[in-house]
């Protein structure tokens, strides 16, 4: 597993600042190791989960569609 210092974290344009549930992902690692780095975006300094880039794209696809919901 690459070092996850220093990497680029962003939320989604569609994250609203009032203090949600949200999830940032971090895309550096995507073109060097094929990985996604998702974290929770209240808890900066806690567990990091890395998933596929293709998993990720699946996982965004399906929320997209409508398929996921909580």
């Amino acid at each position: 597993m690459p070092t996850l210092a220093g990497l680029n974290w962003f939320k989604s344009s569609y994250s609203a600042n009032n203090g949600g549930a949200c999830v940032e992902v971090a895309a550096d690692l995507v073109a060097s190791h094929g990985l996604v780095p998702v974290r929770d975006s209240k808890c900066a300094i806690g567990p990091v989960l890395a998933v596929t880039s293709s998993a990720f794209a699946g996982f965004v696809a399906g929320v997209k569609s409508g398929g996921l919901t909580a």
